[in-house]
C-alpha cells in the first residue's frame, strides 16, 4: 500500500463520509446527467483535491465534440471523464465514446462514471486504438475508515495522478495478470525450476522438461489463459524480455571468446 499523507487520508475519509449519503439520495431521486456532473465535480474538488477553477474543465471541446469533464495537473490535461446520469447503467458504447475523445486529445487515461460507479480505463495507442479496464470503484461500497478503501480512491486524487500513480497501478496489474502468470509458467526458466525442485523431492526419478510442460499446458493451466488477444499480448511482453536476455547472453559470450582469443594470441607472440 502506498504511504498516503495523513492530510490526504483525512480529506478522502471525510469526503466519503459526506458524499455517500448524497450519492444515495441522488440515486433515489434519479437525478439527470447535468446534476450528476455537478456531484462529480464536487467530489473531485472536495475529496480528490482538484482545484474547481483551475484543474477542472466542463464541456471540454475535442475536435468539435464535447467531453463532460477534463482534469488538468500543472495545466496539462491528464484525464477525461464521461458522465452519465446516476440512474443509467454504464455500457460499452459509452466507453467507446470517451476513448475516441481521449485518442483525439492524446490522453492516456479516461473515466466513465455515473457518480455511483467509476470505471477507470487505460487508453492503448495501438492500431486500432484499444482500451483496458484497470479498475471499477463502487463509491457506496467504500468504507471511510478503511485504509484499503481509501487507497482504492486515492489513485484518482490530484496528488496521485501528478506522481503517475495510475501508470504504476496499471503496470502492477499487468504484472499479476492471470494471462501473464499463465504464460510465464510455460517458459523454459520456470519449467527448468520446476524440474530442479522435482529432482530434490524425487531424487530417484528422472523427469523431462517436455513432460512438465505437457502437464502444465493440458492439466494445470486453464486453456482460456493461453489463447486469445490478452494471452497473445502477455506472450509478446515475455518474449521481448527473453529475446533481449538471449541477445545479451550471446553478446557476452562473444565478448568473452574474443577476449580469450586475444589473450591466447598475446601469449603466443614472441
Amino acid at each position: 500500500m502506498n504511504n498516503i499523507p495523513e492530510k490526504i487520508t483525512t480529506r478522502i475519509s471525510q469526503g466519503l463520509k459526506k458524499f455517500q449519503p448524497i450519492i444515495v439520495a441522488n440515486k433515489a431521486k434519479d437525478v439527470n446527467e447535468s446534476d450528476t456532473v455537478t456531484l462529480i465535480i464536487d467530489i473531485l474538488s472536495e475529496m480528490l483535491g482538484f482545484d474547481k477553477y483551475n484543474d477542472i474543465t466542463t464541456e471540454h471541446n475535442v475536435r468539435g465534440l464535447y467531453c463532460d469533464i477534463a482534469l488538468k495537473v500543472n495545466g496539462k490535461i491528464k484525464l477525461l471523464i464521461e458522465v452519465k446520469a446516476i440512474g443509467i447503467e454504464l455500457k460499452d458504447i459509452h466507453v467507446r465514446q470517451i476513448i475516441d475523445y481521449a485518442a483525439n486529445e492524446g490522453v492516456d487515461w479516461v473515466i466513465l462514471s455515473n457518480g455511483l460507479k467509476w470505471r477507470i480505463y487505460k487508453v492503448i495507442f495501438s492500431k486500432p486504438i484499444q482500451s483496458a479496464l484497470v479498475a471499477e470503484i463502487n463509491s457506496i461500497d467504500l468504507k471511510y475508515k478503511s485504509k484499503d478503501d481509501i487507497q482504492k480512491i486515492y489513485i484518482l486524487s490530484k496528488e496521485a495522478i501528478s506522481k503517475s500513480s495510475l501508470d504504476l497501478f496499471f503496470t502492477q496489474k499487468q504484472a499479476t495478470d492471470k494471462f501473464m502468470l499463465g504464460n510465464l509458467l510455460c517458459t523454459d526458466n520456470i519449467v527448468n525450476a520446476i524440474k530442479k525442485e522435482l529432482r530434490r523431492i524425487f531424487p530417484d526419478i528422472k523427469v523431462q522438461s517436455e513432460e512438465i510442460e505437457n502437464v502444465l499446458l493440458h492439466e494445470v493451466i486453464k486453456r482460456e489463459l493461453l489463447e486469445g488477444e490478452d494471452s497473445d499480448n502477455a506472450k509478446k511482453k515475455i518474449n521481448k524480455v527473453l529475446n533481449k536476455q538471449k541477445k545479451q547472453g550471446a553478446n557476452k559470450q562473444e565478448s568473452t571468446a574474443s577476449g580469450n582469443s586475444s589473450a591466447a594470441e598475446s601469449k603466443s607472440t614472441p
